[in-house]
């Protein structure tokens, strides 16, 4: 949640870290490393990641003494390591002279862990465990501190080698109990963490299943494993390592299939589905630069796309020769090309991918693609209809068939009479809030939105020569129209941000240039090709008459990329949709209002939104859908047809049936008139906030995307919104949104009050860019 901020007028520069906006949990694991140990601790880290692929979190390891070379051999394995020396002179005042025993070295170092101070959660592992099984359960764990109970000493006692740690526990507070029972003593000599943990905790802490910290004296007489096992934890003093224990010979098996060299390891990783991104790259390249091999340059070309790291892509899969017969890399390799405008190289990719039945549709598409972006919808439409021939179904190439085959407005004002407009144009079925949006930016501008005033420049199209003229024919240009300051909806190498305007042709416009509302729009944990963005940017900034960004939060991103002397040009200019009664020619607030509750929420990269919060998201909402709906009827409302899974979630996983309102299909005054109709609106989308606060209704905003929050603050009404991690989600929305629904009158009337703030600042910079038009 943020923290209210100065007048709106005034520019202000809140917390611009993404998750200290979004509320996203910071998980790590940690453990204690020491040379004796570091043979244990490699086949952990090797267990974890084969055992669960799709996890890469931050891990901690806390040490005292490993060389250098260790250090590279831990680093080898995963690709967040996070060093943290630990200070054994802390311990020495209860240490009792035991400081040259591993075992008491380890178990008082182990409690530094409560000293971390930069996450949410903390999973500690021993280094003499193996990870067997799924740890998909103790990630997705909000409360308390957590553990498996003690084999041998009972239900109240427990094993610390595995433990979930909250925020709460991860405090000064929690560690002065911690020294204060330490320096007491009392405990057993050679389980010091254990000792202290249980004299302090006393019995209260979650009770985990044994799976999760199974111990091997469980399994003496060398039993077999059960399936079940999570982690396997070689208790005791003899390690599979050292040479092991007689008794357990079925169990060390289980450690020693993770006994595996670089090669091996890696080879493992990536036949592996579903890998996270980091292990994938950090284990598929050396193997890639050690075999040549090309399925396995085309997963981490792929994995790099999808993290919008598009060079990246293109630098693996040309260094391995791809046979002419294999489709699959040659496309990925195509798709990368594109995405950095080497446009001729890509096609020729693409063109060899079009031979195999299974990637023709996809490679079409993207074919289609390149063409509609270079103005030629002839070949786009030619490409898109044979994707179509190869897969009827395929979405992509219906999308460009689509775009090809649009008529365009015809042009009815002379051009020195009309302003050229670069925004993303929305297609039929698109998102309803970029929909609404180059149109609602024209209304600030004047009631004429026709191409008597405007002329439409698509952001995505290649901006040529041929463009360029006709911009520079018209009175001015105006760009805006969205969130233009994000790297991967329409990836492109000329500017790295939603323009594709390469930097020769932005110089060369000779007519005003006017940014208008546009949004730094990265999500947390997203990131640019920053020397190409940031050289676009600057370049931008220079060249424009008017540089006005929606948010504050967006203008102190933006001004942190610039040099000192261009941070003034970056001002404050609301989104227009957040004023449209202002706007609208007619407007007239409703007199009466459906009792309705509409509800949105966004699954466009949802990995960065939801973490592995989504079941915890899920659950909390089904709990204040029902309770709304006890006062209100509670309808789903679809800005994209994705934005439809909430309502099929809550059936499936809670029994809860929503009926849904299909806003991508609506035109521009229905998404007004709807949002108008309504009495609250909680949405996760930016627009399905900005859309119903710009005609009056009270909004509550689940803040997924920094965007939400400063929007928040903007306004000075920070309660307005609340994160989708907040532990107590269900509560807390279920408060806040009868809160207003109780006192609705009063509410609107705030709405209002907080618009007429953003309407001054639009009107102020009307009259500064009228003198810009000179009229």
């Amino acid at each position: 949640m943020t923290t209210s901020t100065p007048a709106t007028g005034t520019p202000a520069t809140p917390d611009t870290s993404a998750q200290a906006l979004t509320g996203k949990r910071r998980i790590a694991f940690a453990g204690f490393v020491d040379e004796n140990y570091l043979p244990g601790f490699l086949v952990l880290l090797r267990s974890l990641a084969l055992s669960n692929p799709g996890v890469c979190e931050d891990f901690v390891v806390l040490h005292d003494d490993l060389k250098p070379a260790s250090v590279a051999r831990i680093r080898a394995l995963h690709p967040r390591i996070v060093l943290r020396r630990v200070d054994a002179a802390h311990y020495d005042s209860y240490a009792k002279g035991d400081q040259d025993n591993y075992l008491v070295r380890k178990a008082y170092f182990i409690l530094d862990v409560f000293r971390i101070r930069d996450y949410d959660t903390v999973i500690t592992l021993d280094t003499d465990m193996v990870v067997l099984g799924d740890l998909g359960e103790l990630l997705t764990l909000r409360e308390g501190l957590a553990a498996v109970p003690q084999f041998f000493y009972g239900q109240h006692k427990l094993n610390s080698g595995l433990l979930v740690i909250q925020r709460e526990y991860l405090s000064d507070a929690f560690c002065a109990r911690i020294d204060q029972v330490g320096r007491s003593g009392g405990y057993e000599l050679d389980k010091h963490d254990q000792g202290i943990l249980n004299a302090v905790l006393d019995g209260d802490f979650v009770r985990l299943d044994a799976r999760y910290n199974f111990v091997k004296r469980r399994l003496s007489g060398d039993l077999p494993v059960p399936d079940d096992t999570a982690i396997l934890h070689f208790t005791g003093r003899h390690k599979p390592w050292q040479g092991g224990e007689a008794g357990y010979a079925q169990a060390e098996e289980r450690w020693r299939e993770f006994e595996l060299d670089d090669a091996a390891f890696h080879a493992a990783c990536l036949a592996k589905g579903g890998l996270h991104h980091d292990l994938l790259v950090h284990y598929g390249t050396p193997h890639v630069a050690r075999t040549g091999d090309v399925e396995a340059a085309r997963k981490v070309a792929a994995s790099h796309i999808a993290a919008g790291e598009y060079q990246d892509a293109v630098d693996i899969l040309s260094g391995v020769r791809i046979p002419l017969d294999e489709a699959w890399p040659h496309e990925v390799l195509g798709h990368a090309l594109m995405s950095v405008s080497r446009y001729a190289e890509a096609r020729r990719e693409l063109l060899l991918a079009t031979a195999a039945p299974n990637r023709a549709a996809t490679a079409h598409a993207r074919l289609a693609q390149i063409a509609w972006v270079h103005g030629d919808n002839t070949e786009a439409l030619r490409h898109a209809t044979a994707g179509l021939g190869a897969d009827p179904t395929h979405r992509s190439a219906r999308l460009w068939a689509q775009r090809a085959a649009a008529v365009p407005a015809q042009e009815q004002g002379a051009p020195e009479d009309q302003l050229a407009h670069v925004a993303f144009y929305m297609d039929r079925q698109g998102n309803a809030g970029d929909k609404l949006l180059p149109e609602t930016v024209r209304l600030a501008f004047g009631p004429d939105t026709t191409s008597r005033r405007w002329t439409s420049v698509h952001a995505h199209r290649l901006f040529d020569r041929a463009a360029l003229e006709r911009v520079n024919a018209r009175r001015g240009l105006v760009i805006g129209g969205g969130g233009l300051f994000i790297p991967d909806t329409m990836p492109n190498g000329n500017s790295a941000w939603q323009w594709n305007v390469p930097d020769e042709h932005l110089k060369a416009v000779d007519v005003p240039v006017m940014v208008f509302a546009v949004g730094f729009n990265a999500f947390d944990g997203q990131s640019y090709r920053a020397r190409r963005f940031n050289e676009s940017l600057r370049l931008l900034v220079e060249k424009s008459a008017f540089f006005g960004l929606r948010n504050h939060g967006s203008i102190a991103r933006v001004r942190s990329l610039l040099p000192p002397g261009l941070h003034d040009k970056v001002v404050f200019q609301p989104c227009p949709t957040t004023v449209m009664r202002h706007l609208v020619a007619g407007w007239t607030d409703p007199l009466h209002r459906e009792d309705t509750v509409l509800l949105n929420a966004a699954y466009d990269r949802a990995g960065l939104r939801f973490g592995h919060d989504y079941g915890h998201f899920l659950a909390e909402l089904a709990k204040a859908v029902r309770a709304i709906g006890a006062h209100t009827e509670v309808r789903c409302v679809a800005h994209s047809l994705d934005d439809e899974r909430i309502a099929f979630d809550l059936r499936r996983e809670h029994g809860i049936s929503l009926p849904v309102v299909p806003m991508y299909d609506f035109s521009g005054d229905e998404i007004r008139e709807t949002y108008a109709r309504t009495r609250l609106v909680i949405g996760m989308r930016g627009h399905a906030g900005m859309i119903p606060f710009g005609v009056g209704t009270p909004i509550i905003s689940l803040i997924s995307h920094p965007k939400m929050a400063y929007f928040l603050s903007d306004i000075e009404r920070p309660e307005w919104g609340v994160s989708v991690h907040e532990r107590h989600l269900g509560d807390v929305l279920t408060e806040r949104a009868l809160h207003i629904l109780d006192h609705h009158s009063r509410t609107v009337l705030d709405v209002h009050d907080r618009q007429e703030r953003l309407w001054q600042v639009t009107q102020d910079n009307a009259a500064r860019i009228r003198t810009v038009l000179g009229r």
